[in-house]
């Protein structure tokens, strides 16, 4: 499940896509404009800094930017930074992988099994997708172009 930490993430990403080329936003404005409190939106800024997908300025005209074209950051990619792996339980992860203590047969185990099925079919989705691909479908929603569905980007 996508936390909150992670929700707020993609919105101040797609917030930043949509800035115009060399222009920054303030993690105040970010945050009033997407409903985040500021305080959390500065540690999930600075995680995403940190990881290379925003890139901030001090003083005058500062704030955040994205770090490289909208569309060159992709959703499962700024999850991961955020919330860590895509898999609902550890030993389905494809990075962090971690047996489970209570598990006789890792290979045949039919939750572990299934679970890679979820993670795979959600990274599908998810690493396919970028930043500027969710803002984009969001526009189109907004203009009455297109429904909500997963299957517009």
């Amino acid at each position: 499940m996508l936390s909150n930490k992670g929700k707020y993430g993609l919105k101040a990403l797609v917030h930043l896509a949509g800035l115009p080329a060399g222009q920054t936003a303030l993690a105040a404005t970010i945050a009033e404009q997407n409903n985040i409190s500021k305080k959390f939106l500065d540690a999930i800024l600075n995680d995403l800094r940190n990881a290379g997908l925003v890139r901030s300025k001090k003083g005058p005209g500062g704030g955040y930017a994205l770090a490289k074209p909208a569309g060159d950051i992709m959703v499962g990619q700024a999850i991961r930074v955020l919330d860590g792996p895509l898999a609902p339980i550890a030993c389905a992860s494809r990075t962090a992988y971690l047996p489970c203590d209570d598990c006789a047969d890792v290979a045949a185990c039919s939750v572990r099994l299934m679970m890679l099925r979820a993670r795979d079919a959600m990274a599908e989705v998810l690493d396919r997708s970028s930043i500027a691909d969710m803002r984009a479908q969001a526009q189109r929603v907004a203009a009455g172009e297109a429904d909500a569905g997963f299957y517009d980007i």
